[in-house]
């Protein structure tokens, strides 16, 4: 519902519905704007033969490798992806580079110098310092900080109000939870949670 709304905000893209593994198809998402679910992601090839473009989100964590490779196997070429940037979003001009398929929230912040690869997310007031790489399908959630140098991996999830400090390497598939600090490099596959 976020990129879609985004989607819609931005005006050149009409949203016609979504490809949904868990929601029958027919049924309708969203509590004040309904989108239906038009099918699953198998039939993203019959969709590929016309113009439409994807923008593909995911929700994972509890198995953020598996879930990376089922997304990964569906064959989209990159410049079917839709980038939704919100006009809020504040990004340094000509200093980013940010691939495909990635959602800037309302007042996200890019400094100079990051690279987002494909399909990232970065909601609403979160913050990217310099030289940060957030690699395929990172998600950093509303009001994330993530400092200067850092090595975000595939799929990992930084989720609400996390604090990433600068130097750090965040390993592939792992999650950050709400409210963390991290101070130290995080391996692969880990789950970090304050309790």
């Amino acid at each position: 519902m976020i990129a879609a709304s985004i989607a819609n905000d931005l005006g050149y893209f009409e949203v016609q519905g979504f490809l949904n593994d868990s929601i029958p198809t027919g049924s309708l998402i969203g509590k004040y704007k309904k989108y239906p679910v038009i099918g699953k992601t198998e039939e993203i090839d019959k969709l590929l033969q016309d113009d439409y473009y994807f923008f593909l989100a995911y929700v994972g964590l509890q198995d953020e490798k598996n879930t990376y490779e089922k997304i990964e196997s569906i064959l989209i070429p990159p410049e079917r992806y839709a980038t939704l940037i919100h006009p809020t979003a504040i990004i340094p001009k000509g200093c980013c580079n940010i691939g495909n398929g990635c959602l800037l929230a309302p007042l996200s912040q890019l400094s100079p110098d990051t690279t987002l690869e494909d399909n990232c997310i970065v909601l609403g007031n979160a913050f990217i310092g310099h030289d940060t790489i957030l690699r395929r399908f990172a998600h950093v959630a509303t009001n994330g900080v993530v400092g200067a140098n850092i090595n975000i991996g595939k799929a990992v999830h930084v989720g609400s109000n996390a604090t990433i400090r600068e130097k750090v390497n965040i390993g592939d598939f792992s999650l950050i939870g709400s409210g963390s600090v991290v101070l130290n490099d995080v391996p692969e596959n880990s789950a970090l949670v304050d309790d």
